[in-house]
């Protein structure tokens, strides 16, 4: 089960302990994983949220989510080039253009069951869900991509925990700089929340953000 708590995580990972969620952190910078590392970088990256209807006695939409922030990509390297062992520099070439899409992109990793099925789906003509993803001014963004994931591969199954056949799948992208130039999240923000909002109800997931040392 997912644990809604999550350790921060500065250059190395700390062991888990506690409900208490601690500042992550977004600055780009280098960071020192072991294979093993990963399941800790999963966890502290993820977040766990449901809007219950006690009228229904059922969960109108129960979503877990993970943020593939630069320290989440960088983790997730290290462990897919041990599991394929790849040669140092197809490890740091795969590297080098995952950090690179980090700066372009912020992406989510989400699964998600709801009243109905049909609804539960982002992107279908029936979905009755609008994902944003707000800044602690409030300000809201769009993604500009939502792809649904019909089959989810090995690599999703055993690095995605929360893959599950009776979940939907979706990869959900928001644009680091919006067509305003706005910052989606702004450095220095102190966190972040992904909303999924509709008639049905709200569910929040907030990502509590420690500034960097030059904010």
């Amino acid at each position: 089960m997912i644990r809604r708590c999550a350790c921060s995580l500065v250059v190395a990972v700390l062991l888990v302990s506690g409900c208490k969620q601690h500042a992550l952190v977004m600055e780009p910078g280098p960071r020192v994983f072991t294979p093993e590392s990963y399941p800790y970088v999963w966890e502290a990256w993820t977040r766990d949220e449901e809007s219950f209807s006690w009228k229904e006695l059922t969960h109108e939409l129960h979503v877990t989510a993970t943020f593939e922030s630069w320290e989440f990509r960088w983790a997730y390297i290290v462990r897919y080039a041990r599991d394929y062992s790849l040669l140092p520099s197809a490890r740091d070439e795969m590297l080098q253009a995952s950090l690179a899409s980090s700066r372009q992109e912020h992406r989510f990793f989400v699964t998600l069951s709801g009243f109905d099925f049909r609804e539960s789906n982002l992107v279908g003509k029936q979905s009755a869900w609008r994902v944003l993803l707000l800044d602690p001014q409030g300000n809201q963004s769009v993604p500009i991509s939502m792809e649904r994931v019909r089959r989810p591969s090995a690599v999703d199954r055993v690095y995605f925990p929360q893959v599950d056949p009776l979940r939907e799948t979706f990869r959900v992208i928001f644009p680091a700089v919006g067509r305003d130039g706005r910052e989606t999240i702004p450095d220095g923000a102190p966190f972040v929340v992904l909303r999924f909002t509709g008639a049905r109800g709200r569910v929040e997931l907030r990502w509590d953000l420690r500034p960097s040392e030059g904010s």
